[in-house]
């Protein structure tokens, strides 16, 4: 192209009178094999006598479609003149939309070459006379937003942020044949991402064989790379690059009007990830099929560089893995087609052990046409600090569902939970994982429950059946409930749910019942002095946020057993009045309140509704102290002495009320008789 202006000018000069000082030429359209100048207005000033004269060029419209580039409103002015072999060459300033460019040319009968650059960026051209078809591109500290309309040609949603590209390219167009673009290049520092964040890339670097080939009808592409270092998101798929090079090869196919294919598809990361496949693309760069076969020897680094985008999707982004794997995934229309997964001798832990497994060997595989049988075991396993035995879990899979081929037992905690039933459905287009399943809890001890979960040292048992569960959404329901035998009496579990179970800030909601509790037991337990009786009571609308209480409405009470003293010790009124921000009275002068040790109550009750951090209190309702505005009786004395217990304030603030707990907890509450 540039050739072809300077020769016309060229000619011009020569052409011009003696004395001549000015040439001038309008040429509405040049074509060349590469590009296509319309609107083209040539200036030459060339005094008589002179070695070189002042050239101007302008052209209204520039346009290389194969390539990518379109411009309007150029502009370039240089120095022409001549040089050997029947040559020329200028050189100048290149103005268009952006910052002006150095734009360098030479031809004469052996070559073409020429040069554009910009500080200490350079892109170098050559062509021999010999092959005009061929043109050689030489890149050095080339900015890589210099290639966002040949990016462009091959995929349109792709923007280039920053990064720098070194090597060369060899671009061949002739008339007869494909365009093709071969050569190496080295990328350092690359980020670019799609308008909607969907793909996003950051100091990506490598070195790539790249060789494309491109026709109206069919773009072909061949590239292999070492990669060392970077960041790359795609969806929930992130992956952060080692700095030990990485390996890629792929071939890739774009027919007209369509997204492109890529019929093979090869990655190598040493020991930690091997990967085979195929993947075909929608215009608009979203997954079309997948076909994907991987193996890895060393699962410990798979999490940071591979899976911590979809291991933060299931909340489990901080597990630590070990062990080898091999995993093959087929997708169609972004629906889940086949997994094939088989583990040897895997760990899963998460550094707080709120979940984790040891020993999972075997396999899972998932179909979403033909059945489909595997079976995987594992040595033990932990959920929230609750530890499980060894077990095996007999899978089946047809039609997009993976369920268990009969129940499954798992020991736990000195007894067994068993799993009636299980049925899986994989996330599929817009709906999310959605699991379904049976469970029995059998004689579990709740002691072992309770020191693993940080709580007092309870002693019972717990059971009961929840005959459906669930999961969906992050969300998880269980129908049924779980009845616990704890303190001589029955704790019952109702309306259980939970959200985001593995996530950030995971949520519990529940109904809790209680009836017949031995006090004294559930006292001495907690170190909270000595009462003696029974209580029944609930807690309802209970919803913990990251195992923190944020709502409840809870009320509990005594029950008159006959043949059951009900007897209050003097360091539980104490601790009753600390609690509940109120103090007693009694029949008799205060300083006489010392001298005894325990006291006979008629009637104990308590309640607390929390909502914003604010607890509303409440007693024994049928009390007359209770009639006051913002009094309310907790202890209701019997006998001689006879001694009330009466909270003044209603309005407690709830981490005012933790405090005190934890105080009572630690024995930081000292006997005061008033």
């Amino acid at each position: 192209m540039t050739r072809t202006i300077l020769l016309l000018l060229a000619l011009l000069a020569a052409a011009m009178p003696a004395g001549a000082r000015t040439a001038h030429a309008r040429i509405a359209r040049i074509a060349t094999a590469v590009a296509t100048l319309q609107g083209v207005d040539a200036r030459l000033d060339w005094p008589a006598d002179a070695e070189a004269g002042d050239l101007v060029i302008r052209a209204q419209q520039v346009d290389a479609p194969d390539l990518g580039y379109h411009y309007r409103n150029v502009a370039w002015s240089c120095r022409l003149q001549r040089v050997p072999d029947n040559g020329w060459a200028c050189a100048g300033d290149l103005r268009g939309s952006g910052k002006p460019l150095r734009f360098g040319v030479r031809f004469d009968d052996k070559a073409t070459v020429a040069e554009l650059a910009q500080g200490g960026s350079r892109i170098a051209l050559h062509r021999d006379a010999k092959t005009p078809d061929l043109t050689r591109l030489d890149f050095a500290r080339v900015p890589l937003a210099w290639a966002q309309a040949l990016l462009a040609q091959a995929w349109s949603d792709g923007k280039l942020k920053s990064g720098t590209l070194d090597g060369r390219l060899d671009i061949a167009a002739p008339k007869d044949r494909p365009l093709r673009i071969t050569g190496d290049l080295a990328v350092a520092d690359a980020a670019l991402e799609t308008p909607d964040g969907g793909i996003a890339a950051d100091k990506l670097a490598g070195d790539l064989r790249i060789d494309y080939r491109k026709t109206n009808a069919l773009g072909l592409l061949e590239l292999d790379g070492r990669l060392h270092g970077g960041e790359f998101l795609a969806g929930n798929t992130y992956i952060a690059l080692p700095a030990t090079p990485v390996s890629l090869s792929l071939d890739g196919m774009q027919r007209a009007g369509r997204g492109w294919e890529l019929p093979r598809i090869a990655w190598r990361d040493g020991n930690v990830l091997a990967a085979d496949g195929s993947a075909a693309f929608a215009n608009d760069a979203t997954l079309h099929a997948l076909d994907l076969q991987l193996h890895s020897s060393d699962m410990g680094p798979l999490r940071d560089r591979y899976l911590s985008g979809w291991l933060g999707v299931f909340g489990l982004g901080n597990v630590e893995l070990s062990g080898a794997s091999d995993l093959r995934i087929a997708m169609r229309d972004g629906m889940l087609q086949v997994v094939d997964a088989n583990l040897h001798g895997v760990d899963l832990r998460e550094p707080d052990d709120r979940f984790g497994f040891r020993g999972l060997d075997g396999d899972v595989r998932f179909s979403a046409s033909t059945p489909v049988a595997s079976e995987l075991r594992w040595q033990s396993s932990r959920l929230y600090g609750l530890d499980f035995g060894a077990a095996t879990l007999p899978f089946a899979s047809e039609n997009g569902e993976l369920v268990f081929r009969e129940p499954v037992v798992v020991p736990a905690m000195g007894g067994t939970m068993t799993f009636a039933h299980m049925t899986l459905r994989p996330p599929s287009g817009d709906a999310g994982m959605d699991i379904r399943f049976a469970m029995a809890l059998d004689n579990i001890d709740f002691g072992r429950v309770s020191k693993a979960l940080g709580l007092p040292a309870f002693q019972g048992t717990l059971g009961g059946e929840i005959p459906s569960a669930h999961y969906a959404n992050e969300r998880l329901d269980f129908d049924g409930g779980l009845a616990m035998k704890l303190f001589d009496g029955e704790v019952r579990f109702s309306d259980l749910s939970m959200e985001r179970p593995f996530g950030v800030a995971p949520s519990l909601s529940a109904n809790i019942d209680f009836q017949d509790l031995d006090l004294l037991r559930l006292t001495e337990i907690l170190d909270f002095g000595s009462i003696t009786g029974r209580l029944d009571g609930h807690v309802h609308d209970l919803r913990l946020v990251d195992w923190t209480p944020v709502a409840f409405d809870a009320e509990m009470h005594s029950v008159r057993r006959a043949g059951t003293k009900q007897r209050i010790s003097q360091r539980a009124v104490q601790n009753i009045s600390s609690v509940g921000d109120a103090s007693f009275v009694s029949s008799l002068q205060g300083k006489l309140i010392g001298l005894f040790d325990d006291f006979g109550y008629a009637n104990l009750g308590i309640s607390c509704r929390l909502a914003n951090e604010v607890c509303d209190m409440g007693g024994l309702g049928n009390s007359p102290r209770s009639q006051a505005a913002n009094s309310f009786t907790i202890v209701e004395g019997s006998g001689l002495p006879r001694l009330d217990v009466v909270g003044f304030n209603r309005s407690v603030d709830w981490p005012t009320l933790v405090e005190r707990l934890e105080a009572v907890g630690k024995g930081d509450v000292k006997p005061v008789v008033e």
